[in-house]
Parts: structure tokens; sequence; C-alpha cells
């Protein structure tokens, strides 16, 4: 049996959820992934009767949910907060703006987040962490080991008491391993598990396109981190193979522009190879959604979220039970 093929809603949230719905069901989807921002799913609202309403507006249009995904408000919770993030987190969650504050209210909300899954009846909960040495990255003046172990212990300090939660409730963290979060590469994944304890609860949305452009091998992330692979993004993206004007770090240009080394493309655009995807998740065994975050400047988002259904559905296909050359031996 394929994997369900759903929709990361987060890219779609100026379109209300209905609306959306129908729309998901017309592109040939089989559910959605709901972000919680817009009206898609609302934490703050998310009690009995709301997640229930929800619930019959999805079967309504016979699309199933298998997770919820509050990046924005995780990106909050260890990052260095300025005004760039009073514009992505609820009002409730900004406060008065102070730094501290935001991060706690923000730790709050993600455990409300998972209170929330657990009442919709979903026990995936994806996102960001966010990172406060995500600005050292690059390390002149010479950055000092000391700071980026304050970094790790950061995150250790802020998201174990939320992953404890989250153990409790029944629900897995996914976090989508992304420049700007404490784990950005195999490497920095790497020490971020050892700085948690490899927590049980904490795993990852897995999105090759935020490896491929890197250069990070995004087949052996999923060969080293088999058991954490909580949730599967499929997203393409596009990267140059000749010098250019705006190299791997963007150049403070915009998505879409000429010149750029790199760019998300819809899916079957880009230069991942999905195939060898689909083989090492039928190898380490994963059976969850294949959900489509659906990007691509250069394109329009109906045409591509349609096309990127049927593209999933074609490239996706199961494992074997039996090997290819048994029938050969003798009974």
């Amino acid at each position: 049996m394929s994997r369900p093929v759903t929709l990361f809603t987060g890219q779609w949230a100026d379109l209300p959820f209905e609306t959306l719905c129908q729309k998901a069901k017309a592109f040939g989807y089989d559910g959605l992934e709901l972000a919680c921002w817009g009206d898609h799913f609302e934490v703050a609202k998310a009690d009995e009767a709301y997640c229930r309403k929800k619930r019959e507006t999805l079967d309504k249009y016979g699309l199933k949910v298998y997770a919820i995904s509050n990046h924005l408000v995780g990106q909050a919770v260890c990052d260095r907060i300025d005004k760039r993030h009073k514009g992505i987190v609820p009002d409730y969650v900004w406060g008065d703006g102070d730094p501290e504050g935001v991060h706690q209210r923000a730790a709050r909300e993600m455990i409300s987040t998972a209170e929330a899954a657990k009442r919709l009846g979903v026990d995936q909960v994806n996102g960001f962490t966010g990172s406060s040495i995500w600005h050292l990255l690059y390390s002149f003046p010479a950055v000092p080991a000391d700071m980026i172990d304050e970094g790790y212990a950061d995150f250790a300090k802020r998201w174990t008491p939320i992953l404890d939660k989250y153990h409790e409730l029944g629900i897995h963290f996914g976090l989508e391993v992304h420049p700007t979060e404490i784990a950005f590469d195999i490497a920095s994944t790497r020490r971020a598990l050892k700085a948690i304890n490899n927590h049980p609860n904490f795993g990852f949305n897995y999105d090759p396109s935020h490896l491929g452009y890197q250069i990070v091998d995004y087949v052996g992330f999923l060969q080293e981190f088999a058991n954490k692979i909580f949730h599967v993004h499929m997203k393409d993206v596009w990267w140059s193979d000749v010098p250019v004007e705006a190299g791997i770090f963007g150049g403070h240009t915009e998505f879409g522009v000429r010149g750029r080394y790199w760019d998300f493309r819809s899916l079957g655009h880009g230069r991942i190879n999905f195939e060898e995807i689909i083989r090492e998740l039928n190898r380490i065994g994963y059976k969850g959604p294949l959900s489509v975050e659906w990007e691509d400047s250069g394109m329009d988002r109906e045409f591509g979220a349609k096309e990127a259904c049927a593209f999933v559905k074609k490239v996706d296909f199961p494992s074997s039970n039996i090997a290819f050359d048994a029938a050969f031996e003798k009974k």
C-alpha cells in the first residue's frame, strides 16, 4: 500500500480552511498537514469542540490529518528575538516583546500545541527550534568553542522540559532540519541529539530540499537517523553548476530572482533524487505520510500543487517482501 500524500498548509494560510480542503481534494491529496497559523489550526482555540469541527470538515472532503505543524512559534523558543518575530508569532506569545518573556511564552505554546494535537487525535507535531548561535555560523571573528557549547546547552535547557511533556502526552516532535535551526546538517544534527540525550520524543520532519542545496548527503541523513524520521516533507530545490552572483548564503536577494545559486522548485523541477529517497524510506521502514510542502516562486501554486501530488504518487512505491532472485532457487 502506498503512503498517504498530504499537503502542508503553511503556504496556503491566506485561504480559509474549508476552501483549502475543497482544493486539496480536487488536487488529489489524501489529507492535510495542518499549519498552526491562519485559520487552519489555532492552538488557542483548539478545545474538544474545535477539534471535532475540524475533523468533520476534513471528513466532509474525504481527507485525513496525520500531523500539525507550529514552525513559527517553535522558532521563538531559542532564537535571538528581534522585530522579525513579532510578525510571525501570535500577539499573546509576543506580549511586550521582552526576549526572555517571548522565549518562555513560546515554550508554553509548544506544549499547548502538543495538548491540542492530542485532542485532534494526532501524535505528530512538526516545527522549528530556533537557535541562539546561528549568527555565529561563519567563524570570523573566531568563535570560541565554549560559545557553541553554550548554544547547545541553551537548546537543551529550553526544549527538554517541552519534550518531557510531549513524552507524557504520547506526542512526537519533528524538527525540520533547516538553516537557522539548532540542527541544519548531519554534523549539527548529531550534536543536537547529544545535547538532549537522544530524547525519545525528539526526531525529524525530514525535508531533503534544505540539505540538497547545502551539498549535504540527504540520503545519508535517512541512513544515519533512521529511527528518528517521524515525518517526511516532499520538497524540491535547484542549485547551479556554474558560478553565480549570489552564492549559497543568498546574497540578501529574494527567492525567484536571477543570479541565485539555489531556489526552491516544485516537485520534479529541481535536483533532488526522489527515487533514492523512496528506496531509503523503504529500507528504514517509514510508512507515514509524504507531505508536499509546495514552494516555487516561478510557478502558479494551484497548478504546482496538483502536479506535485501526481508526482509523489508516481514516484512512491512499496518495498519488496521477497528477494527478486528467490524464484531461481530449487524447492
